[in-house]
């Protein structure tokens, strides 16, 4: 049996609140809530995290030789750091492979289902941190004179990437909601600004807020830690450039035991997804046919959910409906969001250039010195000052103008900024091909001496690809987050949310059959094909969602439902 004192907890944070009327909800202003700092304390547990996790420079790793004469990886002002010389197409293929089945795969699922189950989310975050941390160690032992650049060094390496991701994916499934967590309140009220105007405070705006300075938090930890570790990896070696985010993330594991008793965490309510399996698996009854056509209406039908709910059974319902029916429709909330995770593979092809081959098409220009892998720092750069931008500049003037601008638009949006990126790659691209002094193979251009030779293009005309990947993020990578823990089943939302960062794992295995595109003199199709499939897939899925998105309120207003663990008992 679990207990209510949680949601006792929430109800009376509601006492002495108005409550909108549905015209004052179709007709006032919408705003959102103040942020609260615990929030804030959660938010630089993953700035530290973030400030360790950077592959533009484990790319320079993998896929760059060790420098003549050094034994460290340091390439120097005017050369390039490297270490194991595995060429584009490994770099390529051992990080996509690292991003599909160990930072957004296994240990988000397992870390996810062991926070709602078991633990609860503080404590799988210690853990997880403790393990990540161990993880860091074996990296830096990778990267140690004498054995970098060894055949001993790719395997530890390999060994480090297993453990820091195993520790990473159980994190990353567990802190989004666990900040969101910090705000209590679920349902909109009436407010008066310091003009008098009434106004709503909407917790759905409030928890996109949250997420959107969440992001900014972790940009800054992005930002700071690659620019910290590029020149550490150049100039000095790689075993700096590993060591730099170990010594920062010992700050997280100081950062949860200072809040332990602050943070405000939802208890683990035993084995809720067997139920709501269950729940699916029951409206299904009566409506599969042989005629594809009406079987795809019976399954989308909007009252698919009903059957299903405990109040609608004829007789004695059956022994595992330990649940009321405002959960059932939490359940069939969370399958909404999961259907709209659905489309996410097509805009994660985009957005995952730039860990690869955006960092490998700059070591293609003149840099002037610059390293190559310096450019990506312009997408976090980008998400610090628009961030603040579109929450107190752009959003409040769409809503001023009346237009409201849902999480499903920002999405849509996303997958079109994101092709946009693509399309000035695949531009910029075509014009290396076209200066370079071997034509179509500038990746492995080199002089007699064994010198890289480079096209005349400045590795800047590379910022607009950055900026556009940063918009993308805003409107759709934040709003994933805020749609994956507003619309789950509240004992659900660690299970929702590694749902979400599934579908990056989806997209690195897609991008595991584009590898052999990731390589000259193919790179121009390589981004051309990124870009369709996500404006295509972005098109796709606004007409796949459009009725959805006008639910929107609805959804975000449910009744809290509740879910009652029975001992003994097999909910399959």
């Amino acid at each position: 049996m679990v207990a209510d004192s949680f949601d006792n907890d929430v109800d009376s944070i509601y006492e002495g609140m108005q409550f909108p009327t549905e015209e004052e909800m179709l007709t006032l202003r919408r705003v959102s809530d103040t942020i609260p700092w615990n929030a804030y304390l959660i938010a630089v547990v993953e700035l530290a995290e973030r400030f360790s996790v950077n592959l533009s420079f484990r790319t320079n790793y993998i896929q760059q030789p060790l420098p003549p004469g050094s034994r460290t990886g340091a390439g120097g002002a005017n050369g390039q750091s490297g270490a194991l010389g595995a060429g584009q197409q490994m770099s390529t293929g051992l990080t996509t492979f690292y991003q599909f089945w160990f930072v957004h795969f296994c240990p988000p699922i397992a870390g996810a289902y062991i926070a709602d189950t078991y633990w609860g989310r503080y404590k799988t975050i210690c853990w997880s941190v403790a393990v990540a941390m161990l993880g860091h160690v074996i990296m830096i032992i990778s990267s140690i004179p004498g054995i970098i650049g060894s055949r001993a060094s790719l395997g530890v390496f390999i060994l480090s990437l297993i453990v820091t991701s195993t520790g990473t994916g159980g994190f990353k499934s567990n802190v989004s909601p666990l900040v969101a967590e910090q705000y209590r309140i679920t349902k909109c009220y009436i407010g008066i600004t310091s003009s008098g105007e009434r106004v709503i405070i909407d917790p759905a705006m409030t928890t996109s807020r949250i997420y959107m300075y969440f992001y900014l938090f972790i940009n800054i930890g992005a930002l700071i830690g690659q620019i910290g570790m590029v020149y550490a990896e150049k100039f000095v070696g790689f075993w700096l450039a590993y060591t730099l985010p170990t010594v920062v993330f010992c700050i997280s594991p100081l950062v949860l035991w200072y809040g332990r008793n602050r943070y405000r965490r939802s208890p683990p309510q035993g084995s809720v997804l067997p139920a709501a399996l269950r729940i699916w698996r029951y409206a299904q009854r009566g409506r599969w046919s042989w005629n594809p056509y009406k079987t795809i209406k019976n399954l989308t039908s909007d009252d698919f959910w009903e059957s299903a709910k405990p109040s609608k059974q004829v007789g004695e319902k059956p022994r595992w409906m330990t649940f009321d029916d405002h959960w059932v429709d939490e359940v069939r909330r969370g399958f909404k969001a999961c259907g709209v995770f659905v489309w996410f593979p097509l805009y994660w092809l985009c957005y995952n250039q730039l860990n690869n081959n955006l960092v490998s098409q700059a070591a293609t220009m003149t840099t002037n010195g610059l390293p190559n892998d310096i450019l990506s720092n312009l997408d976090p750069f980008a998400l610090i000052i628009f961030i603040p931008i579109c929450d107190l500049v752009i959003y409040p003037a769409l809503a001023r103008a009346g237009i409201q601008f849902t999480s499903l638009k920002k999405i849509a949006w996303g997958f079109g900024t994101a092709a946009a990126s693509m399309i000035w790659a695949a531009v910029v691209q075509y014009y290396i091909y076209k200066t370079n002094p071997c034509g179509h193979y500038a990746a492995t251009c080199q002089d007699a001496d064994k010198n890289p030779l480079v096209s005349p293009l400045n590795v800047w005309i590379q910022s607009g690809s950055y900026v556009l990947i940063a918009f993308s993020e805003i409107f759709a990578s934040i709003t994933g987050l805020e749609y994956a823990f507003t619309k789950a089943p509240t004992n659900m939302r660690s299970l929702v949310m590694s749902a979400f960062l599934f579908t990056s794992a989806v997209s690195a295995a897609i991008g595991e059959a584009f590898v052999s595109l990731s390589l000259d003199p193919l790179l121009v199709w390589n981004y051309a094909v990124s870009a369709i499939l996500a404006g295509v897939g972005g098109v796709l899925f606004w007409i796949a969602v459009r009725k959805l998105d006008k639910e929107e309120d609805k959804l975000n207003n449910l009744a809290n439902g509740h879910f009652v663990e029975e001992l003994g008992l097999n909910p399959l």
